[in-house]
């Protein structure tokens, strides 16, 4: 196995440098793929304008790389769809995408929605809080897309440092130490059950792209669990070799609590023991505490553990892609 995941290393590793944008072009003409990006956000009111301008200065005006950039505003009550639309995105609701069947909170609700209001080939996913954020991101993912047929989807990786946000060293940042589910949880989880993913840098890393018709046929999990679902699902639909990642360099965003990282982390390996077993299970939940004047509060969330089937199993995405 682990000589299977050097060559993978070797065969299906690249840096956005190995594409440049020209030979993007060349083959988007050449093959008339289109490209979607979204972006699901959440009270994102801070960076998704950013985000937005550049990706449609950079990839729609100057380069015709994208054809769509697409905001799914997951139930924001700052001004994210505002910002977004007055960047020149289209944004559309979570609540009106399919409202026959009543949408739940979490980010992988919003990216399987997202799949009924974009049209792309391509459908690239780009998460709403990046900071000094570059097209790169982008066209890194795109890349292998629109030049290798055989690659169906592209993860982003690249170094992801923690701000400190406490102490003398207060708004330094640990080069590295972001991403710090990704090493308590999904790496060991990855390795020690689908040994043939260890080589991804950043498993559950928000930007990645993929054909169409391989996220048609993935069920999304509701929550957090939805990139390493949508990983293992892949590596056992089409096969490590059509899996691929691009070094895309920095990434710096906003980093959520450690009782949140808990409650991710807890959804993450749940999505985990559904693709080991799929068998009945009584719905889980977390206690976490809370320091109180005199005390420690308990507080218990429920895990997240819904899943949306394969799109293709959509009535009113099947008829769309009729009309």
């Amino acid at each position: 196995m682990l000589e299977e995941v050097e060559r993978w290393l070797t065969e299906r590793s690249w840096s956005v440098a190995d594409r440049p944008l020209h030979r993007l072009l060349a083959a988007k003409r050449a093959t008339g793929q289109t490209v979607s990006v979204v972006l699901p956000a959440l009270n994102e009111e801070a960076t998704v304008g950013e985000i937005v301008s550049v990706i449609r200065h950079d990839l729609v005006h100057q380069a015709p790389l994208v054809d769509e950039v697409v905001v799914v505003d997951s139930g924001s009550t700052d001004r994210t769809a505002e910002e977004a639309a007055a960047a020149g995105a289209s944004v559309v609701h979570r609540d009106a995408i399919l409202p026959r069947i009543p949408a739940v909170p979490g980010k992988g609700e919003v990216l399987w929605r997202s799949l009924l209001v974009t049209r792309g080939d391509i459908v690239a996913f780009v998460d709403a809080d990046l900071r000094e954020f570059s097209s790169d991101f982008v066209t890194g993912i795109v890349g292998p897309l629109l030049t290798e047929p055989g690659v169906h989807l592209v993860k982003a990786m690249y170094d992801r440092p923690l701000t400190v946000s406490d102490g003398p060293a207060s708004g330094t940042a640990a080069a590295g130490q972001g991403g710090r589910v990704t090493e308590l949880m999904a790496r060991p989880l990855l390795n020690l059950h689908w040994p043939q993913l260890a080589g991804f840098v950043q498993p559950l890393g928000g930007e990645y792209a993929a054909r169409r018709p391989l996220l048609e046929r993935l069920p999304f999990p509701v929550g957090y669990g939805v990139e390493l679902g949508m990983l293992v699902d892949a590596l056992h639909l089409v096969g490590l070799d059509a899996l691929a990642q691009v070094d895309v360099g920095v990434r710096k965003h906003r980093h959520q609590d450690g009782q949140a990282l808990g409650r991710m982390a807890a959804a993450i390996y749940r999505t985990a023991q559904l693709r080991l077993a799929r068998a009945h299970m009584i719905r889980p939940s977390l206690t976490q505490f809370e320091r109180t004047d005199h005390s420690f509060e308990p507080r218990t969330y429920s895990v997240d553990t819904e899943e949306r089937p394969p799109m293709t199993e959509i009535p009113e995405y099947r008829a769309r892609r009729v009309a």
